[in-house]
């Protein structure tokens, strides 16, 4: 790969891509225009599926649930409005009305008044976790500030790269290797 050349004009970089990438022939012209440009979507452009049947084809999985200890939330990590994948562009998150910061927790208000909490006190996230040696271990993101929020009862979120710290390195998808950030058993304690 031509890195040097790559980071000396990134023209050439949209050129490597639009040479193996379908639908990004002339990239360099497309990615000027002023609203951008889609790429080619079979389902969506023409109703083509690459199947045995030519059609889309559904299949049902069973629903499997985390299980929670008591005292315990299942958190969701997610993106701010000012986010992408992992460059923060602002620390205001107009989507759930969050201004100024990220280190959040979005808790449901009926699971702030069970843990005793109040809106805006300061909490450390804890994941506890086994990595095959059958002890306990703990893993922590501190200093978030509660904020109440309709996240459904016994869950809460918080932005994606503040609780990296929660997720154990071993903790990946079987097939992708990628770490499972989402559905972590947390617990709240005080900062």
């Amino acid at each position: 790969m031509p890195w040097e050349q790559f980071a000396g004009d990134y023209d050439t970089i949209r050129d490597a891509i639009a040479a193996v990438v379908p639908g990004c022939d002339d990239y360099n012209r497309k990615v000027r225009a002023p609203d951008g440009f889609q790429l080619l979507h079979g389902p969506r452009d023409s109703r083509e599926f690459p199947t045995s049947t030519g059609k889309a084809n559904f299949s049902v999985n069973p629903l499997g649930w985390v299980p929670v200890p008591e005292g315990r939330l299942v958190l969701q990590t997610l993106r701010s409005h000012d986010q992408y994948n992992t460059t923060i562009y602002g620390l205001d998150d107009r989507y759930r009305g969050v201004k100024g910061g990220r280190r959040v927790v979005l808790v449901n208000p009926a699971d702030v008044e069970r843990f005793g909490l109040s809106e805006g006190d300061r909490v450390d996230l804890v994941s506890e976790f086994t990595n095959g040696d059958g002890r306990m271990h703990e893993r922590r993101a501190k200093d978030f500030m509660v904020v109440g929020y309709s996240t459904p009862v016994g869950n809460a979120a918080a932005y994606y790269l503040e609780t990296n710290p929660l997720v154990p390195l071993d903790h990946t998808a079987a097939k992708s290797n990628t770490p499972v950030s989402n559905a972590i058993v947390i617990r709240l304690e005080r900062s």
